[in-house]
């Protein structure tokens, strides 16, 4: 082939094949970034790893309600150390949000459990923890076994009023010498013909004060300490329900706690959930979904007090600049965002395998042990650069701060889960 020939076959190609780069129009690869953002970033509701469209319309009329009927109202619930239950509870059941992985003929939605942990993710942006923890023992602590094991009956009487809002709901499960060792309650439901009678106490009951029913777990035998307990409904208003106290906390005000007391309460065995003897599977189970619950509410507190911190730490001066300005404060804040993010991904990673019935109780025990670890992080590392005001009342961050330290204790302590996490992994000591 001669010069001129492979001359031109060059030229061709090169204008077959000309490249012209994006940024040459661009002042710098910050312009071009931005411009590409702006042209490729779809919406949530088109990507999400678990939700889609419903999931964010369902949200954002959920976010309605929370500015209207909640929010404007949480600093006097704090101060009174209790928000009105029975009201709050109707106007969530009447917009359908106490139930909606509950059943249709009882009032529920009928949807999967991505929404009950997108719910979980909304009232995340209430104005405090209480809140959103009394709101969530009623529509996904207290009911999942009902639902999935009670009789038609039993769920009518207590699952349809309670989706509706009607009935306060209570879980029953801790006790001053068994908080996260279950299998180690002692209140006893013994048989005495069409009854059990009951005798015991159960401790940190949340919505304790207010219940006009608990879920309670209690032993109706002797034997193997997971093979011996049931669940029953229990009428808080039976002869014998003492609400002993309400329980003062450093955090969660707005929310009741109490310590109850059962001197021989009568109850119909037709209020046994499912079958005598399982009610430690059946609360094994309910853990399940009341620890992604956890976790899913507690992203948004996170997010709020890095957002806040940041509006903080710009405006606030020293040493004749920002405090954001300081390299170790923003490049912390960008720490704890990444872990947040990656929090978000381990939950709907273990919702989706939850979903499609695959065991998650590894991963959603790993989720809830990053959960309690890593919000704790957060709220003193942003607590911290709020300086002296971060110990004051008068800051938000000051109340994320109380609040969120439970998420380490409740439904099972970070010791807990190290110890199912280990089970599963097969490095958990053999009791001898």
């Amino acid at each position: 082939m001669s010069a001129f020939c492979v001359s031109l076959l060059r030229s061709r190609c090169c204008a077959r094949f000309a490249w012209t780069s994006p940024l040459s129009s661009f002042r710098n690869y910050s312009e071009y970034a931005k411009s590409r953002t702006s042209k490729v970033s779809s919406s949530p509701e088109t990507d999400h790893i678990i939700y889609g469209e419903d999931h964010f319309s369902m949200r954002a009329s959920l976010r309605k309600i929370i500015d209207k009927e909640i929010n404007p109202f949480v600093d006097k619930w704090e101060e009174d150390e209790q928000f009105p239950a029975h009201r709050v509870f109707k106007i969530l059941g009447q917009a359908g949000f106490l139930g909606v992985d509950k059943p249709t003929e009882y009032g529920g939605l009928g949807l999967d459990f991505t929404y009950t942990v997108a719910i979980a993710e909304e009232l995340g942006n209430i104005h405090c923890g209480g809140v959103p923890m009394g709101i969530g023992v009623q529509s996904s602590m207290s009911t999942p076994a009902l639902a999935r094991f009670g009789t038609d009956e039993l769920k009518r009487e207590f699952l349809a009023p309670t989706i509706a809002g009607d009935l306060v709901a209570c879980l029953g499960v801790s006790e001053p010498g068994a908080g996260s060792d279950v299998a180690n309650i002692k209140t006893n439901a013994i048989r005495k013909g069409d009854d059990y009678v009951i005798n015991g106490g159960k401790m940190w009951i949340t919505n304790g004060c207010q219940a006009d029913w608990m879920c309670l777990l209690a032993n109706t035998s002797d034997g193997h300490p997971h093979r011996n307990k049931s669940l029953i409904c229990l009428p808080m208003k039976f002869p014998g329900v003492h609400v002993a106290k309400k329980i003062k906390k450093i955090g969660m005000k707005s929310s009741d706690t109490a310590q109850i007391y059962f001197e021989d309460v009568r109850v119909p065995c037709k209020y046994l959930i499912g079958e005598e003897g399982m009610g430690f599977i059946y609360q094994m189970l309910q853990f399940q979904e009341e620890r992604m619950w956890g976790v899913a509410n507690v992203l948004a507190p996170m997010q709020t007090a890095i957002q806040e911190t940041i509006d903080y730490t710009r405006q606030r001066k020293i040493f004749n600049q920002s405090v954001l300005d300081n390299q170790v404060v923003h490049f912390r804040l960008a720490e704890l965002e990444t872990e947040v993010e990656l929090l978000r991904s381990l939950l709907y990673r273990t919702v989706d395998q939850y979903v499609k019935g695959i065991d998650a109780t590894k991963l959603a025990s790993m989720a809830k042990l990053k959960a309690g670890r890593l919000v704790r992080e957060v709220m003193d590392s942003c607590l911290q650069y709020w300086g002296g005001m971060g110990f004051t009342s008068e800051v938000f961050i000051s109340r994320l701060f109380r609040d969120t330290r439970l998420v380490s204790i409740g439904a099972g302590a970070d010791e807990v889960m190290l110890a199912v996490i280990c089970k599963y992994m097969g490095t958990l000591p053999t009791k001898k």
